[in-house]
């Protein structure tokens, strides 16, 4: 879904940032977002969701793309529940209310982060998951950046991250406090792409949705931080021209 919000300046770098497990998108997000002096935008999303919704933190969590087992939880309610279609995205009951006891429908929570992702855009910022790039589709401006990898070169790379302390992508919410395992990856991977598949009807994956598609396993971090950012000024500046 697209945001047609204008942006306070043109020059404002907006980046949106799809990332599968291991493959740096925790470390990468912050790195470009403070070299473009921008905000960076992944835990302040469920937050801002809970707040505008008025449901517990926790409930949003459990319908986040980076949630183990959350968006699965969904989808099997949605499964055993008649359905309805509104824009895009189909609809369920889930079962939450919010703190007036007003029942909760899991399109409510993807307009809501979509909002909050449309006006960070607004102003600038890193956006990591989320379907970013398919929110901020048309955005003249925005870059949209999706980094993979082999996957068990990815989960090398986890565990080294794992191994010296940096938890912020291997042992988020819910994942545990073990060392990231093949399972870990695969059903982290599994989450992400089907809270995509499942909102937006299409593939995170498909190189159609990015301007630039990186490894994160066969290049450092610093030469993705360094190619994103230089992307990202050229097409902050140059994007919206003809």
């Amino acid at each position: 879904m697209a945001n047609d919000a204008p942006l306070e300046r043109a020059d404002t770098p907006v980046v949106t940032i799809s990332a599968t497990f291991g493959a740096g998108g925790s470390v990468i997000g912050p790195a470009v977002a403070a070299r473009l002096r921008v905000p960076f935008l992944d835990r302040a999303i469920p937050s801002a969701v809970a707040g505008r919704i008025g449901c517990s933190l926790d409930e949003v969590l459990q319908r986040d793309d980076r949630a183990p087992g959350g968006i699965e939880r969904l989808l099997s309610s949605a499964a055993r529940l008649p359905t309805v279609t509104l824009g895009s995205v189909d609809t369920a009951f889930i079962g939450t209310t919010n703190d007036e006891g007003r029942l909760l429908y899991d399109h409510e929570f993807v307009e809501r982060t979509e909002e909050v992702i449309g006006e960070f855009a607004h102003r600038g910022g890193v956006v990591l998951g989320r379907a970013g790039a398919i929110v901020l589709s048309d955005h003249p401006t925005a870059l949209h950046v999706r980094l993979d990898g082999d996957r068990h070169a990815r989960l090398r790379r986890a565990r080294r991250l794992w191994s010296t302390g940096d938890r912020e992508e291997v042992g988020g919410q819910g994942w545990g406090e073990g060392e990231p395992t093949l399972r870990t990856l695969e059903d982290n991977d599994r989450a992400r792409h089907a809270y995509v598949r499942r909102f937006y009807r299409t593939d995170p994956a498909s190189p159609q949705h990015y301007h630039l598609v990186l490894d994160g396993t066969s290049l450092t971090a610093q030469a993705c931080v360094d190619v994103i950012v230089r992307a990202a000024q050229d097409r902050a500046t140059d994007g919206a021209e003809p």
